[in-house]
C-alpha cells in the first residue's frame, strides 16, 4: 500500500474518519455510504469536502490524526501516557522493542512512530479479537507512513511466548506491560533485556503497580519511577481570559519504569 490509499478526514468538531480510498460503494460509520476513491481522488490535503451534511477537511495522515481516528476495541493508551513512556524507555531509530497486551493497538501507532525502518517491534496478544483491531490500525499506519519497523505479532500470553519472542530477537532495548497482572511477565521477560534496557508498566489500581515493583526488584531491576500523570486541560473563558475545562482532572492510570543495570 502507498499513503495514496488512504484519506484522513476532520469535522470542525474534530472528529476523525480514516477512510481506505477504494473504488466501490461502502458504508462509512458516521459518513454514511460513499465511493471514497470517486468522492475523495481529487480533494487535495488541506481542502474542503462536503460528505452529506457534514463539511470535512482533508489532513495529512499523522499520528494525532491516526490515533484519533482509529479502530477501537479495548481500551487504549492515549498520548499523555505514551508520551511519557517513549521518552522514559528512551526510545530511537533502531531499537528492538517487546510490548505484551496491545489492545487496540494505541500504544504500538506510537512506538512504530520512533522505531524508524531498522527498528523491530513485536506484540504479544492472546486475545484475537483485541489483535485483529490493532492489527488493522498498524496496516493503516504502515500504509500511510514511509518509515516504519519490522514488526512481528505473536498471539498467545506473554508467559507462554517467551521461546517465540527469542526466534524473533534475543534482547530488548525495552519492554512494555499493559496486562491485568504484571508479576508473573516481568519473570518471563526480565532477562530479555539488555543492559540499560528498560521496562514499563501501565497499571489500571495502585495495588498493581506495587506488585510491579515487588516482581521488579526480585527480577534484579532497578525501579526508577513509579506513579501517576495529571492533565489539565484550558480553555477560553466565555467573557474572556482562560479557565480550567470541566471535565476529568486526567488520571488514567498508574506507571512504572524499571532499568537492568
Amino acid at each position: 500500500m502507498t499513503s495514496g490509499e488512504w484519506a484522513v478526514l476532520v469535522e470542525e468538531n474534530g472528529k476523525t474518519y480514516v477512510v481506505e480510498l477504494v473504488d466501490q460503494q461502502v458504508k462509512i460509520k458516521g459518513l454514511g455510504v460513499l465511493n471514497p476513491q470517486q468522492t475523495l481522488a481529487s480533494v487535495g490535503v488541506g481542502e474542503n469536502v462536503e460528505i452529506g451534511q457534514k463539511e470535512l477537511k482533508r489532513v495529512s495522515p499523522r499520528l494525532p490524526e491516526l490515533s484519533r481516528g482509529m479502530v477501537r476495541r479495548a481500551q487504549t493508551i492515549g498520548s499523555k501516557d505514551a508520551g511519557f513512556f517513549m521518552t522514559r524507555l528512551g526510545l530511537g531509530p533502531g531499537d528492538i522493542v517487546l510490548e505484551a497486551g496491545i489492545g487496540s493497538g494505541g500504544l504500538a501507532m506510537y512506538i512504530q512512530r520512533v522505531l524508524g525502518t531498522k527498528g523491530t517491534h513485536v506484540t504479544v496478544e492472546p486475545r484475537g479479537e483485541h489483535a485483529e483491531v490493532a492489527l488493522e490500525n498498524l496496516q493503516r499506519t504502515a500504509a500511510c507512513w514511509d518509515e516504519t519497523p519490522v514488526h512481528h505479532h505473536i498471539e498467545g500470553t506473554i508467559e507462554s511466548s517467551v521461546e517465540a519472542i527469542k526466534a524473533v530477537a534475543q534482547g530488548f532495548h525495552a519492554i512494555v506491560l499493559d496486562l491485568p497482572e504484571h508479576p508473573t511477565a516481568i519473570e518471563a521477560t526480565a532477562d530479555l533485556l539488555l543492559p540499560g534496557g528498560r521496562l514499563a508498566c501501565y497499571c489500571p489500581v495502585s495495588s498493581q503497580m506495587e506488585r510491579a515493583w515487588e516482581a521488579c526488584e526480585i527480577a534484579g531491576l532497578t525501579v526508577e519511577w513509579a506513579g501517576e500523570l495529571m492533565e489539565r486541560e484550558w480553555g477560553r473563558a466565555s467573557k474572556g481570559g482562560m479557565r480550567p475545562v470541566n471535565g476529568p482532572f486526567g488520571h488514567t492510570a498508574f506507571l512504572l519504569v524499571a532499568q537492568r543495570s
